[in-house]
């Protein structure tokens, strides 16, 4: 395996990012607390606006090898993804904020399947992502 790029993240740490949301999605759903999935979102925007996520720092504590050792996740792409993350769990908050339920559960709930979807193997903001740039591309060359 070669080495990862100065850009990537240990996979392990995105698995604990994923792990974080669907557990905080689920437990709002369960108790029926819609405001707890302001923790995903702080985490989100934190990583955001600052460059620090509180989950994957914490997390980094807990790899016994080197970080490089980790199959690497690309920082751009985790990037991408929390952006839609974060717009995804903000319009859940407003949903419920405007007691709009069901846009409470739509909303959370494509975060929710988006980050299980990924702990299975398929990244659905990769996906995205690649459209994005695949139609780009194609646009430039006409």
């Amino acid at each position: 395996m070669g080495s990862p790029s100065l850009n990537s993240i240990p996979k392990p740490l995105v698995q604990l990012n994923q792990w974080f949301i669907v557990s905080t999605v689920a437990i709002s759903w369960v108790f029926q607390i819609e405001f707890f999935i302001m923790l995903p979102l702080m985490v989100g925007l934190s990583a955001m606006i600052f460059k620090f996520n509180p989950v994957i720092k914490a997390g980094r504590s807990f790899l016994k090898k080197e970080l490089s050792s980790y199959p690497p996740e690309d920082a751009d792409q985790q990037r991408f993804n929390n952006m839609i993350a974060v717009i995804c769990l903000g319009a859940a908050i407003m949903s419920a904020l405007a007691g709009w339920s069901t846009g409470f559960y739509l909303f959370s709930g494509m975060v929710f399947l988006a980050a299980t979807v990924a702990l299975g193997g398929f990244c659905v903001g990769c996906f995205i992502r690649f459209q994005w740039k695949r139609f780009q591309y194609k646009r430039s060359i006409q």
